[in-house]
């Protein structure tokens, strides 16, 4: 029997997106699938040594609000400064009492799994990124590369 394929495309960089391409591919990796992930504009934020990730409520009218703010707190004051800080640390300690892995963690799960990591090269040159920047042993492809992979896959994900 051929090995399923899972094809995640990563495009969010912020805390909240980076859980499920890494949560997705470790999984999959675990089950016996032969996982890719091609990181491609904001998404690119994901594959830096040192992440510097936040969350925001604003344009996210799911997210469960601390002391039921969503209801009482007007929307506008989440454009103050020092909300997006304060929620970004709230989420954080949320997770870690909850005993959710790091995205650090995950990631170094994925690689550990021989999830295929890989970062869009038009993205990278498009807004000058410094490879140096990027952990080691991230692939750079365009999108035509990934799609011969996606094409053959039993699953493909846009995240």
């Amino acid at each position: 029997m051929e090995q399923k394929k899972l094809a995640i495309i990563a495009t969010k960089g912020s805390l909240d997106w980076a859980y499920p391409p890494f949560i997705l591919a470790s999984t999959a990796a675990a089950l016996g699938y032969e996982v890719q992930i091609f990181f491609t504009f904001y998404g690119l934020q994901l594959l830096k040594k040192k992440l510097a990730l936040e969350v925001t409520p604003l344009g996210n009218p799911g997210m469960p609000m601390p002391m039921g703010m969503d209801k009482w707190f007007p929307v506008l004051g989440l454009t103050l400064p020092g909300m997006q800080g304060m929620m970004t640390s709230m989420m954080k300690k949320k997770m870690q009492s909850k005993g959710v892995a790091s995205v650090d963690e995950l990631r170094d799960l994925c690689q550990e799994a021989e999830v295929k990591l890989i970062a869009c090269q038009m993205t990278v040159d498009l807004f000058d990124l410094n490879t140096a920047d990027f952990i080691d042993g991230v692939e750079y492809a365009g999108a035509a590369a990934f799609f011969e992979f996606a094409g053959e896959s039993d699953i493909c994900l846009y995240i």
